[in-house]
C-alpha cells in the first residue's frame, strides 16, 4: 500500500512538472505595473508665514491630506480618474478653509456664487456650473451636467432649475456657505475698493484635483466662491473649461488665480497644447504658462498640472498656494509656501 501512495505521488510530480513546463512563464517581478498619481490644490495666493498659525496651519494640512485620501482611495481600488477628482474636490467644498462650497467668499451683496467644473480627457466630456447659490456641492452638479445633460456649462437660474429636476443634489439656505473669516475678507475689499485699490489677493482659494488612474485616463476638476466683493454676476476661469480646467487624452491640468487672465490666456488649454503639439516636458509647459505667460500679462496665481506619465507639476507665483500630490510611486506630500 505505501508503495502504491508513492508511486502515485511520483505521478503526480512528475505531471505536475511536465505541465508546468509547458506554461507560459511568469511575468518577471520588475513588469511595469498601472500607474495612478492625484494632485490638488487649494488655492494660491499670499499667506505670511507668520500670519498663519500653527494650529491653523495644521487643519489646513489635515484637510489636504483628508481630501487626497479621498481621490487616492478610489485610484487605488481600480476606480476612475473622474471619481478620484470629484471625491477630492467635495472634501475640500466642506472645508470652510478654502474658497469653494462652505468657505466661499462673498459677493459684493454679501451672499455667495459658486462656480464648478469637471472633464474627463480621453472622451472630452465636461460639465460646469457657474453662479448657483443653493447647491450644496457645485462639483457634483458639475458633473450631472456632464452626464445627465446634454449641455457643457448652465448659469444661475437655469443651473438652479437643472438642479430642482435632479433629487441627489443637496440644497443648503445660501448662508450655510457664511463663515466670519470670509465676512472679514468682504468688508477689507470693499474698504479696499473705496480708495481704488486693486483687487490683487480678492480671488484666491480655489480648489481643484487632476487624476490619472490605472487605465491611463486623466481626469481634472475645480470648484471656485470666485472673487471676494464680485459685482454683475462676475464668473472667473474656474468653469470655464480651457481656461481654468482642462483634460485630453495625455494631460490635465486645474488652475488657481486672478480668473480673468487665465481666461484670456486659456491656460489650462494652453498648459496642455504644449505638451501635445510642441512636445513640451509638462513641467516645462506648465511654468511658462503660469510664470511667464499669465505673469507678463498682469495676472498671478498658480496650477496644478498632471500627464500621462504621472508627471506632476505644481507652478504658482503668488508667494503660497495649498497643494498635496501622490506620485506613481506612491511618494506623496502636502505643501503650501514656496519652500
Amino acid at each position: 500500500m505505501r508503495s502504491l501512495l508513492l508511486l502515485s505521488l511520483l505521478a503526480i510530480a512528475m505531471n505536475t512538472h511536465a505541465q508546468s513546463a509547458d506554461a507560459p512563464a511568469d511575468p518577471p517581478q520588475d513588469a511595469a505595473q498601472p500607474k495612478t498619481a492625484l494632485v490638488i490644490h487649494g488655492g494660491a495666493g499670499y499667506v505670511a508665514r507668520a500670519s498663519l498659525s500653527a494650529e491653523d496651519e495644521a487643519a489646513a494640512r489635515a484637510d489636504l491630506e483628508r481630501a487626497l485620501e479621498a481621490g487616492h482611495s478610489i485610484l487605488a481600488a481600480g476606480g476612475t480618474a473622474l471619481d478620484a477628482v470629484q471625491a477630492a474636490v467635495v472634501v475640500l467644498e466642506e472645508s470652510p478653509r478654502f474658497n469653494a462650497g462652505k468657505g466661499a467668499v462673498f459677493n459684493a451683496q454679501g451672499g455667495h456664487e459658486l462656480d464648478a467644473s469637471i472633464m474627463e480627457g480621453h472622451t472630452r466630456r465636461a460639465g460646469a456650473v457657474a453662479g448657483v447659490t443653493t447647491v450644496r456641492s457645485p462639483i457634483t452638479l458639475a458633473r450631472t451636467v456632464m452626464e445627465h445633460s446634454p449641455h457643457v456649462m448652465l448659469a444661475g437660474d437655469g443651473a438652479e432649475a437643472f438642479a430642482d429636476s435632479r433629487p441627489e443634489i443637496e440644497r443648503v439656505p445660501n448662508d450655510w456657505f457664511d463663515t466670519d473669516r470670509r465676512r472679514r475678507a468682504l468688508e477689507q475689499a470693499q474698504r479696499q475698493a473705496a480708495v481704488g485699490e486693486a483687487p490683487h489677493g480678492q480671488y484666491f482659494g480655489t480648489v481643484g484635483a487632476v487624476a490619472l488612474d490605472r487605465h491611463g485616463h486623466i481626469a481634472a476638476a475645480t470648484s471656485t466662491g470666485g472673487m471676494t466683493n464680485k459685482k454683475w454676476g462676475r464668473i472667473g476661469d474656474s468653469p470655464v473649461i480651457g481656461a481654468g480646467t482642462w483634460a485630453d487624452a495625455r494631460c490635465g491640468v486645474s488652475g488657481t488665480g486672478w480668473g480673468e487672465f487665465y481666461i484670456r490666456n486659456a491656460v489650462a488649454h494652453d498648459i496642455c497644447a504644449r505638451v501635445a503639439y510642441r512636445g513640451d516636458a509638462l513641467v516645462d509647459a506648465a511654468e511658462e504658462v503660469v510664470n511667464r505667460v499669465v505673469t507678463a500679462a498682469g495676472g498671478d496665481g498658480g496650477a496644478i498640472a498632471l500627464d500621462v506619465d504621472g508627471n506632476i507639476a505644481m507652478p504658482f507665483n503668488s508667494g503660497t498656494m495649498y497643494r498635496a500630490w501622490i506620485r506613481p510611486d506612491g511618494s506623496r506630500g502636502v505643501a503650501i509656501f514656496e519652500d
